[in-house]
């Protein structure tokens, strides 16, 4: 399973960690992803996505429909 968020497209993001001596080693930033189930009302099914904290914010605010959306 990659590691993108299904709502916000969010994906691994690379730089640098910098010490305190200014020594750069290459890194890579992961997404908060979590795995949720997800009961979409229209469909009258559950589905298993991979989210963000910040896309169930959103689906908190907006509803389901706008995952549904995405899913079809």
């Amino acid at each position: 399973m990659s590691k993108v968020c299904v709502l916000t497209g969010k994906r691994p993001k690379y730089g640098n960690n910098v010490s305190h001596a200014n020594n750069h080693t290459r890194t890579r930033f992961e997404p908060n992803l979590h795995t949720k189930r997800i009961w979409i009302e229209e469909e009258k099914r559950w589905v298993k996505v991979r989210l963000t904290a910040k896309a169930m914010k959103i689906m908190s605010k907006t509803g389901t429909a706008e995952l549904a959306k995405l899913l079809k």
